[in-house]
């Protein structure tokens, strides 16, 4: 997939030309054909316009799990059933497997691929990677239902020295490439720059808790709430922090604290989710599961209840314990053991008076 070009290097380093080298390489060596598909124009719309809608309107977006739903499982999975392809197999940390193969009490054999080519293939569900450590689970929590159903992750159940000692020993060229960084398919990008290249500054105050001005933030949209370094405040005293609890767009203030394990506006156990979305059986009925908050978090026990607003499915999820920065705009990945339920939008933050 040939999503993004950054030609001239304004916001970073962007590998594409030496990414499909070694892609083509690869492919020679196992003999398979290999095609690069141009999909910028769709990467763009579907992708890039709703990162940076959701910065300027002051939620924090998640591009790299709409890029799976809208690109990888979309827009190629398009491309590739015209070309008589009925399955797209990705480098995901994850594990696709036969709903008859997996019980939440019991293990998954993955050895099988699964049925192919019938009118009525069993369902399939979606299981943490062996490696906990690369489990990217996470970013496959906003997929569609018939997307899981042609999904294959065949590195899952490996671990990533596993992985790369099979590489070696077929002497793939990629064998000790490093992995990958950044924004999805953009490259090593910060996502500061990145936004800095597309929005402009406007700038503001930073203010803490009772209103007194601290500082001057460069725009509302590059800082994430639960963010402690580059904030641009020094702090009052020896190992204390700063951190940001809150973002006031009406008044352009970036709102800061001390972070303690008591501090206002960081701490929450409620939120409401919308746009849910459903790895399988629909998620409508009250229920405990587990919902990570965001990448490289625990997914702790949460209340899960779902409701019908204007025709939609929300949910309010209310948490056993406090959970730290909880932040409109990102992704709950649903869980149920180490089965992927689906996920949801963060909308709204619920604060304990």
């Amino acid at each position: 997939m040939k999503n993004w070009i950054n030609e001239e290097n304004i916001i970073g380093h962007c590998p594409w030309q030496e990414d499909i080298e070694d892609a083509r390489a690869v492919a020679d060596q196992l003999g398979i054909e290999f095609h690069v598909v141009n999909l910028m124009k769709d990467y763009r719309e579907l992708v890039v316009k709703y990162l940076l809608e959701g910065y300027q309107s002051g939620i924090t977006p998640n591009p790299d799990v709409m890029c799976n739903r809208e690109m990888k499982f979309g827009v190629l999975w398009d491309w590739a059933q015209k070309q008589g392809f009925d399955s797209i197999a990705t480098g995901h940390y994850a594990r696709s497997v036969l709903s008859s193969q997996f019980s939440v009490h019991g293990s998954a054999d993955c050895s099988s691929s699964g049925e192919q080519g019938t009118e009525n293939p069993e369902p399939r569900t979606i299981l943490r990677g062996a490696d906990l450590n690369k489990d990217q689970t996470y970013f496959l929590a906003m997929m569609r239902p018939e997307q899981v159903q042609i999904a294959r992750f065949p590195i899952g159940h490996l671990l990533k020295p596993e992985l790369r000692d099979l590489a070696r020993e077929l002497h793939l060229k990629t064998a000790d490439k490093k992995d990958s960084q950044g924004i999805c398919f953009i490259g090593e990008v910060k996502m500061e720059d990145f936004l800095r290249t597309f929005v402009a500054d406007k700038p503001g105050k930073i203010v803490n808790l009772e209103g007194k001005v601290l500082g001057e933030h460069k725009g509302l949209h590059l800082y994430t709430l639960g963010q402690r370094k580059g904030i641009g405040v020094a702090s009052p005293l020896h190992k204390q922090a700063y951190v940001v609890v809150a973002k006031r767009h009406e008044a352009n203030e970036l709102v800061i604290a001390i972070e303690r394990p008591d501090t206002p506006l960081l701490w929450a156990r409620r939120a409401i989710v919308t746009s849910i979305s459903t790895t399988g059986p629909g998620l409508q009925h009250e229920r405990q599961l587990n919902a990570q908050p965001r990448y490289r978090t625990a997914a702790p026990p949460a209340r899960f209840t779902p409701f019908l607003r204007d025709g939609e499915w929300c949910a309010e999820i209310e948490y056993d314990t406090p959970q730290r920065a909880l932040t409109p705009g990102q992704i709950c990945a649903l869980y149920e053991g180490e089965q992927l339920l689906g996920g949801a939008v963060f909308e709204s933050i619920g604060y304990d008076e």
